[in-house]
C-alpha cells in the first residue's frame, strides 16, 4: 500500500489490532507526513499526520477511539522501499491522538502518536507476582519475553560474560514493576541494554537484551563536500574534553564485612572497543553507586557501561536526503563519516535517527558518537 512515493522510495503503512494489515485506502490518501524516531531509548516512536474531511468517519473511529484505550488496540507498522530494498522503520502501538482544527487555508489534521512495540510490555505492574529462585538473569529475560512472541517479537539474548546466581537459601529475586521496567533494570544491573528493533519483516521485531554493540557491518559512508559523492546536507562535529571519567567500584567481602575496597576499572573496556585513536583523558574519578553489596562481576560490568557512556566524547549531528544516500540510515549500527577533516573522519556508532517522510521527500537527521579523535581505520568503507 503506497502512502507517498518518489522516483526511488515508496512508503508502506500497515494498521491492525494485533496483526497489522495494509492500511485502507482512506488512511493512505489522508496521510501527509510520517515521522519516526529510533535509537533514542525510551522516546522511540512515530507520528502520523492525516488530513480530515467531512467523510473521515473511519479515520476518527480507528485512531481517536483507540488512542485512549488501555492497553492500546491499534498497531502501526511503517516501512519504506528504496531501490527495491524494504526497510521497516517502526512497529509500534498508538498511544495518543489529537485533532488540530483548521485555522487557515489548510484542512483539519488528525495527529496520531505512538511508541514502539515495547509499549505492550509496559502496562501491567507484576511486582511480587513472579519469584525467580536460582535463575540466572538471562533465564529471567527469556521467560519474560516468551509471552510476546504472539506479537512477532523474537528474543535475542546475549549471555553475560560472568555467571552470577544468588543462593536461594539467602535470596530469591522477585519481579518488580512492568515487564519493560524489569527488563531494563536487569540490563542496567550488568551494563547491558534492552530495546525492540522492528523488522526485518513487516509484523516481526527483535527484542535485543545484551551489550551495546559497537562492532559489525558498516553502513554506507556519510560523505561531505565530495562533489557527486556528497550525500549529507548538513553536519557538525564536536569534541567534549571533560566528559571522560574513570569509574571506581567499591567491593565488600560478604564474609568479613570489612569496609568496601575501591577498585579502579582501568582504561580497557571490552564493552566499548576504540573507534578513535586518541581518547579523551579522564579528568574525573567517580565511584559507581550501589556496587558495594553486589558481586564483583556485576559491579565491574556496571562500571564498564558507565565508562562507555562517559567516553562518547566525539559527537556528529546532521541531516541527509535518504534518496541521495540510497538507503535508510539505521540506528545502533556503525557508519563511516568522511570529508569532515582528519580529526573527525572515521567510524561512528549511530546513536539516534529521526526519519521524516512527505510526498516525494525522505529526510533523516542523525546523531553519531564515538570515543576518540582520529580514525582507527585507514580506509572508510563506502
Amino acid at each position: 500500500m503506497t502512502g507517498a512515493s518518489a522516483s526511488a522510495v515508496t512508503l508502506s503503512l500497515y494498521v491492525g489490532p494485533a496483526v497489522p494489515l495494509p492500511a485502507p485506502r482512506s488512511i493512505v490518501e489522508a496521510l501527509t507526513e510520517v515521522t519516526v524516531t529510533a535509537g533514542s531509548g525510551e522516546d522511540d516512536g512515530f507520528e502520523l499526520k492525516l488530513n480530515l474531511t467531512d467523510d473521515s468517519t473511519f479515520l476518527q473511529t480507528v485512531f481517536l477511539l483507540s488512542g485512549g484505550a488501555v492497553p492500546p488496540l491499534i498497531r502501526v507498522v511503517v516501512a519504506v522501499t528504496i531501490r527495491g530494498s524494504v526497510e521497516v522503520l517502526m512497529d509500534g502501538l498508538v498511544t495518543q491522538t489529537q485533532v488540530a482544527p483548521d485555522t487557515g487555508p489548510g484542512p483539519t489534521q488528525l495527529i496520531v502518536k505512538g511508541r514502539d512495540i515495547s509499549q505492550a510490555m509496559d502496562h501491567v505492574d507484576l511486582s511480587g507476582l513472579f519469584p525467580y529462585p536460582a535463575m540466572p538473569i538471562e533465564a529471567r529475560v527469556a521467560l519474560i519475553l516468551a509471552k510476546y512472541m504472539l506479537l512477532g517479537v523474537v528474543p535475542l539474548i546475549v549471555p553475560t560474560p560472568t555467571v552470577d546466581i544468588d543462593n536461594p537459601l539467602q535470596r530469591i529475586d522477585q519481579h518488580w514493576g512492568t515487564d519493560l521496567l524489569y527488563l531494563r533494570d536487569l540490563a542496567e544491573m550488568v551494563g547491558y541494554t534492552f530495546y525492540v528493533e522492528p523488522g526485518p519483516a513487516v509484523g516481526a521485531s527483535i527484542a535485543y537484551w545484551g551489550p551495546v554493540l559497537r562492532i559489525g557491518p558498516v553502513q554506507k559512508a556519510l560523505t561531505v563536500d565530495m562533489d557527486a559523492e556528497t550525500n549529507v546536507e548538513t553536519v557538525s562535529c564536536r569534541f567534549d574534553h571533560d566528559s571522560a571519567a574513570m569509574p571506581i567500584v567499591s567491593v565488600e567481602n560478604p564474609l568479613t564485612r570489612l569496609p568496601a575496597i575501591p577498585v579502579p576499572v582501568g582504561l580497557v573496556n571490552p564493552l566499548d572497543p576504540p573507534l578513535g585513536l586518541i581518547p579523551p583523558i579522564p579528568k574525573k574519578f567517580e565511584i559507581v553507586a550501589d556496587t558495594a553489596f553486589k558481586g564483583f562481576p556485576r559491579a565491574l560490568m556496571q562500571a564498564w557501561a558507565d565508562q562507555a557512556a562517559s567516553k562518547r566524547a566525539v559527537t556528529a549531528e546532521g541531516t541527509l536526503d535518504a534518496l541521495r544516500y540510497g538507503s535508510a540510515l539505521k540506528p545502533r549500527r556503525l557508519v563511516g563519516l568522511r570529508g569532515v577533516g582528519a580529526a573527525f573522519d572515521g567510524l561512528y556508532y549511530t546513536q539516534k535517527v529521526t526519519s521524516t517522510l512527505k510526498e516525494g521527500e525522505f529526510r533523516q537527521s542523525f546523531t553519531l558518537v564515538r570515543n576518540g579523535l582520529v580514525s582507527t581505520v585507514g580506509r572508510i568503507p563506502v
